[in-house]
């Protein structure tokens, strides 16, 4: 595409393309992050000879009585986790079952190998890199309804505050019973006939969340962008929002991290998902950048709780949130294998954790879901284990800012795909973030879009109208100004 030039209206034109540019992929994005392609062949060999073998049954519990259910997105075919829920006494007990991918990988082989370089499953809106190849992790590792799987399975019992007062976590045979998918778990349970595995979710699910409220748990309630087919071929942005059955069911996957936090800790070896608490300098100003905006926050209020009442839907709040990523720097991960480390925590959870559950489309949960078991039946830690704990921070780290890279990438694309026939329109938009007073980032509603903004007066939480610019699919550029 040639370089654009400005018209004399001020705006960037790029030269003209397709009248429905749609069909357009993200081969650009793969070549540019230079992500894996296909699998090796010895690696997708050593695959096929492992499924091929009797499932490793004898030294396993039985636990194919227990009527556990997936909750995913829909179409979603990588399926780590399988839940259920029951009452006990005046108080719960969640069985939750892990896919169990090191019963499928050799330590040393070839597809322990390519997985430790992938790091992690990317997501592409057309078509995913997976960590593991399909024939892993969409059938033989994945819990799908009616299938004998094998399974690390937890079981933690709480207390009728949901607080966690045993957990049993061991090897395991089960059976999912049926595939739920969030929408219609979500409309399930407005209606009163949840699937009955699942009944409870609410009840524990709010719990949970109380929980984190105390605990200090910092929540940003961010609008997620979306990059999702048209239905003809093409890309649009869509706003997801988030259902409330999404939070109570990731509210299990965090109370098991956390349990197997505890467990590493105790042992003094494992891996920690870590974020750093915020200092009070940072708080106090992003406490009085809220208060200039109009949101009511008075000192000693926690950030956990005063973020927690804030609607993102009025435009000050959603300045205020995303001023709030600054409370969440310094993510990573902590690996340790003599004692507890000095710092331990993860500050957007408010309590020590760490990755065990989705084993299918992260490496370092696999990992550390062997220290658990291993601690836990008093057995050693395979040395496959304690040979890597070093080298997983720095291989999780990179694949975090691949898959950041990607999403980013992904997005920009559409945003300019979405735009290039809108140039010189006016939008009614949020101003999000303002960090040198003459340029900053505004938030359009319809399309949703995220970009740049120039011009002068520019305040966060404002609402002003915007002329786009600039839409360059090529560049994937989008830029607005002050209309």
């Amino acid at each position: 595409m040639a370089a654009a030039e400005r018209s004399p209206d001020g705006v960037h034109a790029v030269p003209p393309v397709a009248a429905h540019p749609w069909g357009l992929d993200f081969a650009a994005v793969r070549r540019e992050l230079n992500l894996p392609r296909d699998y090796p062949t010895s690696a997708l060999a050593e695959v096929e000879q492992t499924v091929a073998q009797p499932l490793p049954t004898g030294f396993r519990n039985d636990a194919t009585d227990l009527a556990l259910v997936t909750v995913d997105p829909s179409g979603a075919k990588d399926l780590d986790q399988a839940v259920l829920l029951r009452r006990r006494g005046s108080g719960y007990r969640v069985h939750y079952a892990i896919a169990d991918v090191a019963a499928f990988i050799p330590p040393g082989g070839a597809l322990d190998l390519e997985a430790r370089g992938r790091g992690q499953t990317l997501y592409l809106p057309d078509g995913n890199i997976p960590l593991h190849p399909t024939r892993l992790c969409e059938d033989a590792a994945s819990l799908l309804p009616d299938q004998v799987r094998v399974a690390v399975l937890w079981t933690i019992d709480l207390d009728s505050d949901g607080s966690p007062q045993r957990v049993d976590v061991r090897r395991a045979v089960v059976r999912s019973v049926a595939r739920l998918d969030y929408d219609g778990v979500q409309r399930s349970l407005a209606q009163g006939c949840a699937h009955p595995s699942i009944e409870l979710l609410p009840e524990i699910g709010r719990l949970r969340r109380e929980q984190a409220l105390r605990r200090g748990a910092i929540e940003l309630g961010l609008p997620e962008q979306q990059v999702e087919s048209d239905g003809e071929g093409g890309w649009r942005l869509a706003l997801r929002p988030r259902l409330v059955v999404e939070e109570w069911n990731a509210e299990i996957s965090l109370l098991t991290g956390m349990c197997a936090a505890e467990i590493m800790l105790e042992a003094g070896v494992g891996v920690l998902r870590t974020v750093p608490e915020p200092d009070s300098g940072t708080v106090d100003v992003l406490r009085r950048s809220a208060n200039q905006l109009g949101v009511h926050w008075p000192v000693g209020l926690p950030a956990a709780e005063a973020l927690a009442e804030l609607d993102p839907a009025r435009p000050e709040a959603l300045a205020v949130h995303v001023a709030a990523t600054r409370l969440l720097r310094g993510a990573g991960y902590t690996a340790f294998d003599s004692g507890a480390p000095a710092k331990s925590g993860h500050a957007g959870i408010g309590a020590s954790y760490a990755h065990v559950t989705a084993p299918i489309r992260r490496l370092v949960d696999r990992y550390c879901a062997e220290i658990c078991l291993a601690v836990t039946a008093g057995r050693e830690i395979p040395e496959w284990v304690t040979e890597a704990l070093g080298e997983l921070p720095s291989a999780m780290g990179g694949s975090d800012r691949v898959a950041a890279q990607v999403e980013r990438a992904c997005i920009a694309q559409t945003q300019a795909w979405s735009l290039v026939s809108r140039l010189g329109e006016e939008f009614p938009a949020t101003v999000l973030r303002v960090p040198n007073g003459v340029a900053g980032e505004v938030f359009v509603a319809d399309p949703p879009i995220i970009a740049r903004c120039t011009g002068s007066g520019l305040g966060e939480g404002q609402q002003v109208r915007v002329r786009l610019v600039t839409a360059d699919p090529e560049r994937r550029d989008v830029e607005f100004e002050v209309a």
